[in-house]
């Protein structure tokens, strides 16, 4: 079977979604060489990165069960029949810090936490977990000064206490903002105006307006939060509450996002798909790329990856994803029996 991925990760073969990526997290943040001087802990954390590509991929993850390290790299027969990969093929990029950075949001968590010299306190926001103080797997959030793209946290040095500490806080208030693919493409700044109640001198609260600005970073995903703290309603002896927005992807007409890739849809006749043709595929950059498909038969199944055509990576925007190619191969309604005749004597029985 070649590498022993669950092993790696220290889970099961049969571990859930949830528990791949809690393994990832704490072993990635274990062996970051920020953090662990060790010779071995660099190939440590290349291995984990490898084991997290793999089995946090359903696709991936599936060949990897049945044909192990080989059927991921193409190695076993069959040209897909018994269940095997056919011509799926998948090589680790060789990048943990690229891995890292896609599931952190960020190359470099650190220096997050370091409490000198004044300024915003950022940390991860996200899943609970008691094993380490980075538990996101969608990115930084700050709130500051102008609001922004990130969720802050206040770090009391000296430890005394919050003065809200004995004030509750209402639920935070949650709103979904739907972006273009286009507008995470490039970025984007959204404006949102929201109404609350203010508390006034004399103890009355009054209706005010108020514009809430959010630059949307290229490459964010789908679930990112951006928290506006303590943007709710005033109430005495209350701590107002926060105010969240929610990056949805906006339903697109050619593509399908998938983490920092996108997926198109070719519709092809069944003769292009059995003798082979050229097509060209749109792009979410206002052209089309030309497809090659002369010397291949064309399965269902078949997935043509067109390189860095695809998402940028969150945080990294000079990286991007790739381009998705499936195959919609339409088939005739009627045959003639001469015809299917000649189809019977050419094609072959398996």
């Amino acid at each position: 079977m070649g590498k022993d991925y669950y092993s790696i990760l220290g889970i099961s073969k049969g571990a859930s979604d949830d528990e791949i990526k809690k393994a990832y997290r704490k072993l990635a943040l274990k062996y970051h060489p920020d953090k662990n001087k060790a010779k071995s802990a660099e190939e440590k954390f290349k291995e984990v990165a490898e084991a997290y590509e793999v089995l946090s991929d359903k696709k991936k993850r599936d060949i990897y069960d049945k044909f192990g390290e080989d059927g991921l790299k193409g190695n076993v027969g069959g040209g897909g029949g018994q269940g095997g990969p056919g011509n799926f093929q998948y090589t680790f990029h060789g990048d943990p810090q690229a891995t890292f950075a896609q599931f952190f949001g960020t190359s470099n968590p650190f220096q997050f936490f370091d409490l000198g010299g004044g300024g915003t306190r950022m940390f991860f926001g996200g899943d609970d977990d008691d094993d380490d103080p980075f538990f996101s797997t969608g990115g930084l959030h700050r709130s500051g000064p102008g609001g922004g793209a990130f969720r802050s946290q206040s770090f009391n040095i000296h430890g005394s206490p919050h003065r809200d500490k004995d004030k509750q806080q209402d639920s935070p208030i949650e709103h979904d903002l739907y972006v273009s693919l286009e507008d995470i493409l490039k970025g984007c700044t959204k404006k949102m105006k929201i109404s609350r109640r203010v508390l006034q001198p004399d103890g009355t609260s009054k209706k005010e307006d108020k514009v809430l600005t959010i630059n949307v970073k290229p490459g964010w995903k789908a679930g990112t939060k951006i928290t506006f703290q303590k943007e709710g309603d005033q109430v005495r002896n209350k701590i107002p509450a926060d105010i969240v927005f929610i990056i949805r992807d906006k339903t697109h007409p050619l593509f399908k996002r998938e983490g920092s890739d996108i997926r198109y849809t070719a519709k092809i006749t069944l003769k292009q798909a059995l003798c082979g043709t050229n097509i060209e595929i749109p792009t979410l950059d206002n052209y089309k790329v030309p497809l090659q498909l002369t010397h291949k038969i064309i399965k269902p199944t078949t997935v043509e990856r067109i390189p860095g055509k695809g998402l940028p990576f969150p945080k990294e925007p000079s990286r991007r994803g790739d381009l998705l190619v499936s195959f919609d191969i339409k088939f005739p309604e009627t045959i003639s029996p001469s015809a299917k005749e000649l189809l019977n004597d050419i094609l072959p029985n398996s």
